[in-house]
C-alpha cells in the first residue's frame, strides 16, 4: 500500500525543497501534492522543479482550506500531511508516521517534535494535539470540507473528530525535527501578529468544541 502527501504550502520557497527532497526518496509516497494556497513568491515554481502535482488556490484560503482542496486530488488511501517549513527532516519520520496506518496498527499518526529546538519542542509537548504532521486513512477525511474555514484550528478538528468516532491513534517522536517559527519568517512584528491570527483560529476551534 502507498500514501498520497499533501503540504499546504503559504510563501514556503525558501524552505520546501528541504521537505520535497527528503519525500522523493521514500517508496511508500507514490503521489506529492503542494497545495500552493495563494503564495505571493516562488512556491509553485519551485515545487513544480521537484516534479511533483502542484495545485495552485487562486487566494488564500487557509491551513483547513489547502488541506482539504489537496485531499479532492489524493489517488490513495493513506494521506500524510506534512508542514512546508520542516527542518532536519528524514526517511526514517516519513516511515516512522506512515507504517502504523498502513499496517492497520493505527487510524491516524501524530508526529511530535523532541530533542529538536526548545521552542518547538516545549509548544509540541504543551500541546501536540496541533501537530501538523499527521498520517491518517483517507476514509476518515469525509468531513474535512466542513473544516475549510477552521484555518491553523484544523488540527484540534481533526484532533477532536478521532476522538468523537474513537480512531485509533498513535503518537510518533520525531527526533531532532522542528519547523521554522513565523517571526524567523516575517521578523518579529509580522511573525507575532500572524500567530496571533493563528492562536485566535485555534481558539475559536477549541471554544465551539471542534
Amino acid at each position: 500500500m502507498s500514501v498520497t502527501a499533501i503540504i499546504p504550502a503559504y510563501n514556503e520557497e525558501k524552505y520546501l525543497g528541504g521537505v520535497l527532497n527528503v519525500l522523493l526518496d521514500v517508496e511508500l509516497v507514490s503521489q506529492i501534492i503542494v497545495v500552493d494556497d495563494g503564495s505571493t513568491d516562488r512556491t509553485s515554481q519551485v515545487a513544480r522543479g521537484y516534479g511533483v502535482d502542484v495545485l495552485e488556490l487562486p487566494y488564500n484560503k487557509g491551513k483547513a482550506g489547502a488541506m482539504a482542496a489537496g485531499l479532492n486530488y489524493a489517488k490513495e488511501d493513506n494521506i500524510l500531511f506534512l508542514d512546508a517549513d520542516l527542518l532536519d527532516l528524514h526517511k526514517q519520520n516519513i516511515y516512522d508516521l506512515v507504517i502504523p496506518v498502513i499496517n492497520d496498527d493505527a487510524d491516524m499518526t501524530v508526529g511530535i517534535f523532541g530533542s529538536g529546538r526548545p521552542i518547538t519542542d516545549v509548544a509540541q509537548l504543551i500541546a501536540p494535539f496541533l501537530s501538523g504532521q499527521r498520517c491518517i486513512k483517507k476514509k476518515w477525511l469525509s468531513e474535512i470540507d466542513k473544516w475549510a474555514d477552521a484555518g491553523f484550528g484544523v488540527e484540534i478538528a481533526l484532533t477532536a473528530y478521532a476522538h468523537r468516532n474513537k480512531l485509533r491513534i498513535k503518537n510518533i517522536e520525531l527526533p531532532g525535527m522542528s519547523h521554522v517559527m513565523k517571526e524567523e519568517k516575517l521578523g518579529v512584528v509580522r511573525g507575532f501578529a500572524f500567530r496571533m491570527k493563528m492562536y485566535w483560529e485555534i481558539a475559536k476551534k477549541i471554544r465551539i468544541g471542534g
